[in-house]
């Protein structure tokens, strides 16, 4: 564990906007967490963590401590019948956790491939993707208490999920560090192809009986399509929520836009709207600023193209937003998490 001043974070986030932190202690175990966390509170510092950095918009400086979680491992900790349970760090990288299950033999992570981050923010985040969130396979979770110190175990019910979304980005946010995670899965496939282009490309490829690696091969694939890798174009992935929208917002939209893609939100609580779909029928998908835009084969991506501020991404997102509220009546909500907070 090292303390360390006026540190850049762009080289520690997808989006690559210039930034420093002005005191970055990076921890490699629960215990290191417990001990930067208390040395803050000493000296009056704010807290910051940062995983990933996948789904983080930086438009300045963060003042205080930010907390760099770093913790890995990977464990079996129970086998019942074909069901396992596996403790991971939070600091795993999210998609080489999706790897080595389907190494190992452990399936039901294999639509979430190749989504960027780390572990400790998929329960916060509830991340998703082709038919699936996290909180199907989710056991429950480990982490330290910013205000104290003390270790607490949260339940799945407990996380309190929902779309993208859970307990820890709304009354809890900022109240705990995660430190582990651990997943209930199966040695036995449950496969689910009906969400996306999964059959399509399953097809394409000329598979007929997929296997758990053949799905994550295809959702790969199809993401690789889609969106910008961080590495070449920075971005933060998925800019925006789809919009859940209740019955009479939906058939409104539904009478005005036949067309508009749309599927059951989840538990039935209305019905969700491929928000991409209404950027790009909006005119923005590839719409350059130079510096920033949008993808041009994914309107929800927003990306720094190079030398923009997190200020100037911020404004094409509201940008974004006024516009599709203005031609759809939708409002957006962002997905991204905004640093510091406006």
């Amino acid at each position: 564990m090292s303390l360390l001043r006026d540190h850049p974070l762009a080289p520690l986030t997808t989006f690559g906007l210039q930034a420093s932190a002005k005191r970055l202690w990076s921890c490699s175990s629960q215990q290191e967490v417990q001990e930067a966390l208390g040395h803050a509170r000493s000296e009056g510092w704010p807290i910051t963590v940062l995983g990933g950095g996948s789904n983080v918009l930086l438009t300045g400086d963060l003042e205080g401590l930010v907390l760099h979680n770093c913790i890995r491992g990977i464990e079996l900790i129970k086998e019942e019948g074909e069901d396992v349970w596996i403790r991971v760090g939070a600091g795993e990288s999210w998609h080489g956790l999706v790897m080595q299950t389907l190494d190992e033999g452990w399936f039901g992570l294999e639509n979430l491939s190749l989504i960027p981050g780390s572990v400790g923010a998929s329960p916060m985040q509830n991340i998703g993707a082709y038919g699936i969130e996290l909180e199907a396979r989710f056991h429950a979770l480990d982490a330290v208490e910013v205000k104290t110190g003390a270790m607490r175990s949260f339940s799945h019910s407990e996380c309190e999920f929902g779309y993208r979304e859970s307990v820890f980005k709304r009354e809890l946010k900022g109240a705990y560090v995660i430190t582990h995670v651990t997943f209930r899965l199966s040695r036995r496939p449950e496969l689910h192809l009906d969400y996306g282009a999964i059959r399509e490309e399953l097809e394409r490829a000329g598979i007929e009986a997929p296997s758990p690696k053949d799905v994550s091969d295809a959702v790969i694939r199809i993401r690789k399509s889609k969106l910008p890798d961080p590495a070449e174009v920075g971005n933060a992935g998925s800019f925006f929520k789809n919009p859940v929208l209740d019955d009479a917002q939906f058939a409104k939209l539904k009478l005005a836009h036949p067309e508009v893609p749309h599927y059951p939100a989840a538990g039935g609580a209305g019905t969700k709207v491929a928000a991409g779909w209404l950027i790009d029928r909006s005119g923005w998908k590839g719409h350059n600023r130079q510096t920033h835009g949008v993808h041009d084969r994914q309107a929800l991506v927003l990306v720094n193209h190079g030398g923009a501020t997190g200020s100037e991404v911020l404004k094409l997102a509201e940008d974004i937003q006024s516009d599709v509220l203005a031609k759809f009546g939708v409002s957006l909500e962002r997905e991204v998490n905004v640093l510091p907070l406006p």
